[in-house]
């Protein structure tokens, strides 16, 4: 079973995939790979989006009845899908499989013409990350930027060399906050966390690749 859930925060990289998908009329595709308990997919579902997740068995409790649900482990690679989609998203899942380039190279096949790949990816150069490093210490976490179960640490310039190994560009990048709320769950409604974390993506927006805590893209086939 997956540790991650929802992040409430306006400056977490969930806040900002969200606001990348506004409200639609006509239904629309997306495919939500490593969806967890679906808490993504249920948002987009509710707004009006035609939602297929993946998760694998064990991964997931529960999940909406208006995500469509396919079990599967990304490292055997992705399960048969004969669909086309608007957008794939890739929320804090890259990081956890063994051969995130060959993944990105299946998605990319499932994209519909001008399809989008959407994706939250860690920051290993957050000055946070480089300073605990720099102390001589690796933590293994149940989360964030030294869980345990990351595979792979990279900064702004691998990830993007990652992408275009898949033959995707990046479009747009957004940065996230780091997410002080999580560390101080009791106090996440304070002024001085509140403050905190808007003064982090500030710092994040203006420079991204030593405050990003992470990096919201937006990539298209080349």
């Amino acid at each position: 079973m997956s540790h991650y859930s929802f992040k409430e925060s306006p400056y977490s990289s969930h806040a900002l995939v969200l606001r990348l998908f506004s409200e639609t009329r006509s239904a629309k595709k997306v495919l939500d790979v490593g969806c967890g308990n679906g808490y993504l997919g249920a948002i987009l579902a509710e707004r009006g989006y035609e939602v297929v997740g993946i998760e694998r068995p064990g991964g997931w409790t529960s999940i909406p009845s208006n995500v469509r649900l396919i079990e599967a482990d990304l490292d055997e690679g992705l399960p048969a899908v004969d669909e086309k989609f608007d957008s794939i998203i890739c929320a804090d899942i890259l990081e956890h499989v063994r051969r995130p380039e060959e993944l990105l190279r299946q998605l990319a096949a499932l994209l519909a013409p001008d399809g989008v790949i959407v994706a939250s990816l860690p920051n290993s150069g957050n000055i946070y990350f480089r300073l605990v490093v720099l102390s001589g210490r690796f933590p293994k976490e149940d989360k964030g930027l030294f869980d345990r179960t990351h595979i792979h640490f990279h900064t702004f310039d691998s990830w993007q060399g990652l992408f275009e190994e898949a033959g995707l560009g990046w479009l747009t990048v957004q940065p996230s906050g780091i997410p002080i709320g999580l560390r101080f769950p009791d106090a996440q409604a304070s002024v001085l966390v509140r403050s905190g974390e808007t003064i982090c993506y500030l710092l994040a927006r203006w420079w991204k690749r030593l405050f990003a805590y992470q990096f919201v893209v937006v990539a298209q086939r080349r």
